[in-house]
């Protein structure tokens, strides 16, 4: 398989999953919004910050209010990241890769953004939001569907399954973000139901409500979410999940090595003890989901040097 087919089916799948994981970080405000009582600072710059974009947003918007922010998040032509961005991206390597994947996934992608790109205001107005979101995750469930449904497998399929769970491992930690960064910044003003709100809007954001509940059987509370986004290897989303499927899918490709030994490297190091009985979410937790989201991205260059730089 050539390198440059390789890493076009690697980046389609990570800007798929891009978009499905933005969206759900909208998601996780906006229904907190209406969730949470009116004294909670919602900071909707907080999403800029979690996606490490601030220069990017500073220097088109000057206020850092709600609209701007989901505006930016949606629709900014500058920002390389905007759903609308990361769909082009989509598009072009589906484009050029018709050939390895499904020949529906032109009508996929093409369906989607257009639907984007015809309704974006509706994703802007907090009233029709909810329906506009609920659309962009749905359709990008269906067209991961599409591919586990009818890609033989091979190394097609195992590109496209590492770049979904590296863009997944690391777009978690920033969901568990969203709702630490709400708890930090609001320390002390929030009422006793408050944080089981945040985090339960947290696990339906990842539409993880349910597993967890199966799986715990006990109260919604801060760090037993965290534990369970990041230790579980039985729930899709979870990072424990999206390791080991990493380590599965490397080891069916040549000169895997190193990448393996950093997968094994951050599975057995990602808790660290923060995530003990009596932790607490707090400054330090943000620094360690900091931390995580490096140590990934170190995931995504062992894998561009190990496989995208040989024609």
């Amino acid at each position: 398989m050539l390198s440059r087919v390789a890493e076009r089916i690697y980046w389609m799948s990570r800007y798929l999953e891009r978009v499905e994981n933005t969206a759900r970080l909208i998601e996780v405000y906006t229904n907190l919004l209406l969730d949470l009582p009116s004294g909670v600072d919602i900071g909707w710059y907080n999403l800029v910050t979690l996606n490490d974009a601030e220069e990017w947003f500073d220097a088109r918007y000057k206020v850092r209010d709600e609209r701007n922010v989901i505006k930016f998040l949606l629709t900014d032509p500058d920002y390389p990241a905007s759903i609308v961005n990361s769909l082009k991206m989509v598009k072009e390597n589906v484009r050029t890769s018709r050939d390895v994947i499904p020949a529906e996934s032109w009508e996929y992608v093409n369906g989607l953004s257009l639907y984007v790109q015809d309704n974006a205001n509706d994703g802007i107005k907090r009233g029709t939001r909810h329906e506009f979101i609920t659309e962009i995750i749905q359709c990008c469930q269906r067209f991961h569907g599409l591919f586990v449904s009818t890609m033989s497998e091979g190394q097609p399929k195992c590109f496209l399954r590492l770049g979904s769970n590296i863009e997944r491992a690391d777009m978690t930690t920033r969901l568990l973000d969203a709702g630490a960064s709400l708890v930090v910044e609001n320390e002390g003003n929030l009422l006793p139901n408050a944080e089981q709100i945040i985090w339960g809007n947290v696990l339906h954001s990842a539409s993880a409500y349910l597993p967890f509940t199966k799986s715990q059987r006990k109260s919604v509370k801060g760090i037993r979410v965290a534990r369970y986004l990041l230790e579980d290897h039985n729930f899709p989303r979870a990072l424990g999940y999206c390791l080991e499927t990493m380590g599965n899918v490397a080891e069916q490709l040549p000169r895997s090595e190193a990448l393996l030994t950093l997968i094994q490297q951050l599975d057995e190091t990602k808790f660290d003890g923060i995530l003990g009985d009596d932790a607490v979410i707090d400054a330090s937790f943000r620094d360690y989901l900091n931390d995580l989201q490096l140590k990934i991205a170190g995931l995504h260059g062992m894998t561009a040097e190990t496989w995208f730089s040989l024609d």
